[in-house]
């Protein structure tokens, strides 16, 4: 039997609403992540050094566990937002809207959870082990092609730089999400392995193993969030939430007045509200008016849509009523791509990809990719509930019905999820 050990890098973020422009002068993507003296190869040419198949050793339950230091009191040293994290940010944008839309479509009647950011991260990790013609494939997906590359030669950025960049994002985040990426050999030792490295949050993720698979691929993404202003959880009442026109559920919807930034888009049919998080972070609730379609909202959201509704957000007093909840997800990769193009999963992950930088057994295979996605919040916040009453009369929102939202990291205004709900109660 013969098996790719591998441990990936953690990696992390995505970016989101394009920031200041003004007097930039514009720098191609590709440019920005190139390796260094690059030129363009041909893509039949073969790497000069064989590559051998490791065996896997056994695993030392023992040693495998969490990282136990307190996060809080490492000195991570935060970093400026740069020319190369803007042009990530708007690539990452586009692609994990993208994603969403075709994973969200093929889920219309129940929740659906998806961290663009960690897929995209998936993506340059595969990236990293291909062939020059399927590095190309996913180069064009990632928006990081050179658009002076001939037919059959390709320009390769520095995927490395790439990852180096996502992970100043990440940097940036004050308590959010922490990313793991392991894969292994049998069954139980994989999901005993995934068990004892994500904290007991991650479990029996992989079923039906066959011994004679090449690579296991998986993500977890895990973000615990607070409200910038906690909620009054004497407010928290069971009530009426409307799934659809014929279906009523009773859920605890928890309540707080305060000041908020919002929009009511009578263009596009829908009630925006910014909520914050921690002292960075953020949430964006997209609420369709009354009759409209969630579907029709969410099949037009590009990047341009979201960054109009952040600029044109006005600061208000609101009695808020949001749902209290906690979700998660398992999106296949492969599946996430078919759903995107038959095509695109089949020149990246399936039968027309070639991985020669990470063995030379032929063909060799991505068997399985998974991105395991975990949200929590609740009413509580990182600051008590201000006891002044706030003058004048608030308008009341209440969101009671289908609604998507969206998580952004305040200074590189990256996504950290996106998703919706149409039944909080599941």
């Amino acid at each position: 039997m013969k098996i790719l050990q591998l441990l990936l890098l953690a990696l992390l973020l995505c970016c989101y609403l394009s920031g200041s422009q003004a007097n930039r002068v514009y720098i191609h993507p590709f440019h920005l992540f190139a390796a260094e003296n690059v030129s363009c190869e041909t893509m039949h040419s073969q790497t000069s050094k064989p590559l051998s198949t490791l065996p896997v050793a056994p695993l030392d339950m023992e040693v495998l566990t969490p990282d136990s230091r307190d996060l809080s009191k490492v000195d991570t040293q935060k970093q400026n937002i740069t020319e190369r994290t803007a042009v990530l940010a708007q690539l990452l944008n586009s692609l994990g809207l993208r994603m969403y839309q075709a994973l969200s479509s093929k889920q219309q009647s129940t929740n659906t959870l998806l961290s663009p950011v960690n897929a995209y991260g998936s993506l340059v990790t595969f990236y990293l082990g291909a062939s020059k013609r399927t590095a190309s494939s996913f180069q064009l997906l990632l928006g990081l092609s050179s658009d002076t590359d001939q037919e059959d030669c390709v320009s390769l950025v520095d995927g490395h730089k790439v990852l180096k960049t996502l992970q100043s994002i990440n940097s940036l985040v004050d308590d959010g999400p922490k990313d793991e990426i392991t894969n292994q050999e049998a069954e139980q030792l994989v999901n005993s392995f995934v068990d004892n490295t994500s904290g007991g949050k991650v479990n029996s993720i992989f079923n039906e193993l066959n011994p004679s698979s090449d690579l296991l691929f998986l993500t977890s993404f895990y973000f615990q969030g607070n409200w910038r202003t906690a909620f009054q959880p004497e407010r928290t009442s069971m009530q009426e939430f409307h799934v659809d026109e014929s279906t009523t559920v009773m859920a605890p919807l928890m309540t707080h007045t305060g000041q908020y930034h919002f929009m009511n888009d009578k263009v596009r049919r829908c009630t925006v509200v910014k909520l914050s998080l921690s002292k960075r972070s953020y949430m964006l609730i997209v609420l369709p008016h009354e009759k409209a379609s969630l579907l029709d909202i969410e099949s037009r959201l590009r990047t341009d849509v979201m960054s109009d509704w952040y600029q044109n957000l006005q600061e208000g007093l609101l009695e808020l009523t949001l749902p209290k909840f906690s979700m998660s997800s398992i999106t296949d990769m492969h599946d996430l791509l078919t759903n995107m193009d038959p095509e695109i999963e089949a020149k990246l992950l399936g039968s027309q990809a070639e991985f020669n930088q990470l063995s030379n057994t032929k063909p060799f295979t991505i068997n399985k990719a998974f991105n395991k996605v975990m949200f929590e919040m609740s009413e509580e916040g990182a600051e008590p509930q201000d006891k002044i009453q706030e003058a004048g009369v608030p308008l009341k929102l209440s969101i009671n019905r289908p609604f998507f939202f969206s998580v952004i990291e305040g200074d590189s205004n990256a996504i950290l999820m996106l998703g919706k709900i149409t039944n909080p109660t599941l």
